[in-house]
């Protein structure tokens, strides 16, 4: 039996694999270029960014809606010009890494809860919770680099990245089955999708992108990038008590990130200085 079941093993991993390399050869890409601090690194994309769009846009609406019917959505005012000023200066440089972004339909709202959150949905959906500026009492600069940060996960389609991967995992155990006479669902492959755009949970190379983009983007809108430095320290801070904020949760924060920070701020200090003539 041994002799007869492993070549059978290898003919189902081997299906899946070429399956999954048939999907990825057309699929690969660089969602940006360009910039100091450029992330050019090749992505599978196996879905459209108009699709993953039209979804973040219907479950931006519905996070609207539960935040209004609930009284917390724009309640600051002055939080909400803040942010928005910060946002409108932030969006026009966005065009370094890729020249549609600009073009995007842009919202930025306020939510009045005590979560240290904030997040950039794909296609320009920008949300943040006032306990994020509060309880780390951010200034402008600091806030610039958050909201960089979270802009740049979305100039790189990062979400699309990870459904394009859920995806042709599903895929490859699915083409598996299939060589076994299992047959194959497609609605798992739809919900695997759906899962990973709900449930994000950036990788250390994704990140690392974040950073270094959000910290270009500040420095070219003319926010210090040394704000970077001490946004984390208090991250870190933050992220030290018995309840970690949930911004934190899918941001890996420690002195050494602080440290790559800080080896980032000379080559994108000449752009912040270049802005502020």
């Amino acid at each position: 039996m041994k002799t007869r079941t492993l070549p059978a093993f290898r003919t189902v991993v081997g299906a899946a694999l070429i399956g999954v390399a048939a999907l990825s050869l057309p699929g690969c890409e660089s969602t940006t270029s360009g910039g100091v601090a450029s992330a050019n690194r090749k992505q599978l994309m196996l879905v459209s960014s108009e699709d993953l769009n039209q979804v973040a846009a219907q479950s931006y609406q519905k996070l609207k809606s539960e935040a209004s019917s609930g009284g917390a959505l724009n309640q600051d005012q002055a939080l909400l010009r803040r942010v928005q000023a910060i946002a409108s200066r932030l969006e026009p440089q966005t065009g370094v890494f890729r020249p549609d972004a600009p073009g995007w339909k842009w919202e930025v709202n306020v939510v009045s809860k005590d979560e240290l959150n904030a997040f950039c949905m794909p296609g320009g959906k920008i949300m943040v919770y006032s306990g994020l500026v509060s309880q780390l009492a951010l200034s402008d600069d600091e806030l610039a680099v958050v909201l960089g940060h979270e802009i740049s996960h979305a100039l790189r389609e990062h979400s699309r990245e990870q459904v394009s991967q859920a995806l042709a995992a599903q895929t490859a155990i699915g083409l598996g089955a299939a060589v076994l006479g299992l047959g194959q669902n497609s609605a798992e492959v739809v919900n695997a999708g759906y899962q990973a755009l709900v449930a994000t949970r950036f990788s250390r190379a994704d990140e690392s992108e974040a950073d270094r983009m959000g910290l270009e983007l500040a420095a070219r809108a003319g926010y210090n990038p040394q704000a970077g430095v001490t946004l984390w320290q208090k991250m870190i801070k933050a992220n030290s008590g018995s309840h970690p904020p949930e911004f934190l949760s899918s941001h890996p924060s420690d002195e050494k990130r602080v440290e790559q920070i800080q080896a980032l701020v000379p080559q994108v200090m000449p752009l912040y200085t270049a802005s502020r003539r």
